[in-house]
């Protein structure tokens, strides 16, 4: 009798997938029956939330005895500096205005200006970002939209709009012997920026799109000066901030207003056959003082004097059609990095992130190194033997579960210590609901990120006291480094090429180049941008886990 061939059981199932499933289910059933970590998670999340409550709940405002004034907001709905000297008239429909800046001087104070002291406190200097030029303004209103053609202390012409926007002309200081001529024309609601050295070639600087403008905009012109500010380092980890107001003065000659053009008068760029300017402007159509027939110029103190200045300090005198303007403040974004600012970024509600870190890093390491300390490894190779799949699954485990501890930690403590500052005078600076989102969910991706680095690190040393040591080392060391002991460039240094560079995700209000401030880690701010501050940290995980894996395939469990 012959024996018929046995055919063997093939499963429909695809052994890989389902492989890696039932792996990733094992991983999961190891931590979540492990009491202690799942503890050790929901502590990272409430100390978290505690820290961040304590400090928001324990934080005074520095305004005296009210609550810290709002800032005014502008078109794009961040918080502003709206302050300066504004010499104008009304522009109905489109049209320019063009005038030749000679001269721009400063004064500074080291310290706040007492009553009865005036200017005779004041020193000498210009301010970098002392701005003197022509603007359109859509009303006196702060906050309300603008562009501008402008002369600065120390970085030449500049096209500035709507606050947050910056384009830079021709270069060098204004001086008698080296003035700027300026130029703004309107079409609709684009403003364009000219520049020229002689106000015979005109250069077009740049051109701004103010959605939404009014008919009937202000024009004319302006002089500020930010703060003087200064930090003087004084030891390792130690440094002293000086700081008062500041007032420029700037003289201008050659101002012409010119209104009610049609769109199709506007000329692009350079000199025109015959000598026509930009906007339709004749030589010798200048009125004297610069002002058209029936105008007359009227000048505002926008956002009023700061610092102490008395009120007399800023104004305009105009003779022989030259103006001298003089103003205080800024009109720029309103950020921390400005020692004058009282606004509070949301970042700061998150102080407790650092105890969280290490809670979590703490299970992390535990994940992998207990089963080294028990014994248990061996067990897990021996039902699972491609170990670096299962180190896959322990980084998706405790990532995950990481993520969501951290999410809820995060949320709660931006969302609860956001009423609580407020309560206590506080006004935090305005930002886009996505940028709120960024900041809670990348705090969430750091915990979760640092965790992985934590394993794999952990996997690497085999033992939870090194491993614990290890991930502190490279993470919140290099942190607290940079702030608090380490001048700006190494500190620079650490935070683009160390974990802790995972930090910058935090950041919520950007690093302005047109204005002057302590751009430093204290501040909440980073050398790199908030994602690829993050992409470091992920980088170092990366590598760690792949090294990791190499040593698991040689060494024996």
């Amino acid at each position: 009798m012959t024996a018929g061939a046995v055919t063997p059981h093939r499963s429909g199932v695809r052994t890989g997938n389902d492989g890696f499933a039932q792996l990733l289910r094992a991983e999961w059933t190891k931590f979540r029956t492990v009491r202690g970590w799942v503890i050790g998670m929901a502590v990272a999340a409430l100390v978290t939330v505690a820290i961040g409550l304590l400090t928001a709940s324990g934080s005074q405002e520095s305004c005296g005895n009210s609550a810290c004034p709002a800032p005014p907001l502008g078109p794009g709905g961040e918080a502003v500096i709206d302050s300066f000297y504004f010499v104008h008239q009304p522009l109905a429909g489109n049209g320019s205005i063009t005038a030749r800046v000679t001269a721009l001087t400063g004064l500074y104070s080291s310290g706040f200006i007492q009553a009865g002291q005036g200017l005779s406190a004041m020193r000498p200097g210009l301010e970098p970002w002392a701005k003197a030029g022509i603007i359109i303004k859509q009303n006196e209103k702060q906050g309300s939209a603008y562009a501008a053609m402008l002369v600065t202390g120390s970085h030449g012409v500049r096209m500035q709009y709507d606050y947050t926007g910056d384009t830079a002309g021709l270069a060098g200081t204004v001086s008698t012997a080296s003035p700027r001529w300026l130029r703004l024309v309107r079409s609709g609601d684009t403003i364009t920026g000219y520049d020229s050295s002689d106000g015979k070639h005109w250069t077009q600087v740049g051109t701004a799109h103010l959605a939404g403008l009014s008919s009937t905009v202000q024009a004319g012109l302006l002089t500020t000066s930010p703060a003087y500010s200064q930090v003087t380092a004084t030891g390792i980890g130690s440094r002293v901030g000086t700081g008062g107001p500041a007032l420029a003065t700037a003289t201008f000659d050659h101002v012409s207003l010119q209104g009610g053009a049609r769109p199709g008068d506007t000329q692009p760029g350079g000199t025109q056959p015959g000598g026509t300017q930009p906007g339709g402007t004749q030589p010798g159509g200048t009125q004297p003082g610069g002002t058209r027939p029936g105008g007359a110029w009227t000048g505002d103190a926008v956002g009023g004097t700061t610092g102490g200045l008395p009120a007399s300090a800023e104004g305009f005198h105009l003779a022989g059609g030259r103006f001298t303007v003089s103003g205080s403040g800024d009109i720029a974004p309103d950020v921390p990095a400005v020692a004058a600012d009282n606004g509070t970024a949301i970042e700061f509600t998150l102080a407790g992130v650092f105890a969280g870190l290490i809670a979590a890093i703490v299970v992390a390491t535990m994940f992998v190194t207990a089963e080294y300390r028990r014994g248990l490894i061996r067990t897990t190779f021996a039902a699972s033997p491609r170990r670096g799949r299962v180190l896959a699954a322990k980084a998706i485990v405790i990532g995950s579960v990481t993520f969501a501890a951290g999410l809820v930690g995060a949320a709660a403590t931006v969302l609860l210590s956001e009423r609580l500052l407020r309560g206590h005078g506080f006004y935090l600076l305005p930002v886009t609901t996505l940028t709120e989102l960024r900041v809670i969910v990348g705090t969430a991706a750091l915990l979760a990120v640092a965790a992985v680095l934590a394993l794999a690190i952990g996997a690497l040393l085999r033992r939870s006291a090194g491993a614990v040591t290890a991930v502190i080392a490279v993470i919140v060391l290099p942190y607290l480094l940079a702030t608090s002991v380490l001048p700006a460039g190494p500190a620079d240094w650490l935070l683009r090429v160390t974990p802790a560079a995972g930090f910058a995700i935090q950041q919520s209000v950007p690093q302005y180049p047109q204005v002057s401030g302590s751009y430093a880690p204290s501040n909440g701010y980073f050398p790199l941008a908030p994602w690829a501050g993050f992409a470091v940290l992920c980088g170092w995980a990366a590598l760690a886990l792949a090294l990791a894996v190499v040593l698991l395939r040689r060494r024996d469990a």
